[in-house]
This record gives C-alpha cells, structure tokens and sequence, in this order.
C-alpha cells in the first residue's frame, strides 16, 4: 500500500474537517443524552411536586373533618357533661346580635392622648 511520491497528499485541510465533524457529532450526541435526562429529571420533580399536593389536599381535607367534629355542638355537649362542666344551654331569646361595623370604626388606634 504504498503511493508513489509524485501522488498528492491528503491536505490537511480534510484531516480537520473530519476530526471538527467527528467532535461536532460526538457533542451533539453528549448535549442530547444531558438535555434527555434533565427533561427526565424535570418531570420526576413535577411528579413528586403532584404527589406532595395531593397528600396536602388529603391533610387539608382530613382537618377539616376534624375540625367539623370538633365544632359539632352535640358533641361539646356531650364532652361538657362528661368532663362535670358547670356551664348549661342559654335560651335563645337571651342571644344578642351585634353590628360589627360600628365596633371597626371605634377600634382606630391613636398614637396621642
């Protein structure tokens, strides 16, 4: 496989195009193995990020029921006579309403005597 010395050489010109396309290639190929596992990692964080708002919907809804339970005014009651409470049911004719706007036009707070 010899050549004869009279042919030409292969410039060097072509040597470095194939080596600029063979490094353009491989870092195409790197950027696109980096950009697929970034988008894989991005949408793992989305899921756990969906996941953590479905248990807080869940802890929510859980405390509101709790909170229903609590409020439950026969339930009080029962709790207030099971723990010897002194206090008993008003009549309603003893309940009052109360306008709040007038007691937010008082609450102004002053610096000055």
């Amino acid at each position: 496989m010899n050549r004869r010395k009279d042919q030409p050489r292969s410039p060097a010109f072509m040597i470095f195009a194939i080596i600029l396309a063979f490094a353009i290639g491989a870092s195409g190929g790197v950027l696109h193995v980096y950009y697929k596992n970034r988008q894989i990692q991005v949408r793992r964080d989305i899921d756990a990020i969906d996941r953590r708002i479905d248990h807080c919907r869940l802890e929510i809804r859980t405390l509101q029921m709790r909170m229903d339970q609590l409020l439950n005014r026969f339930a009080i009651r029962k709790q207030l006579e099971e723990n010897g409470s002194d206090l008993h049911p008003i009549a309603l004719s003893v309940v009052e309403e109360m306008d709040p706007a007038p007691m937010r036009q008082r609450s102004v707070a002053s610096a000055a005597p």
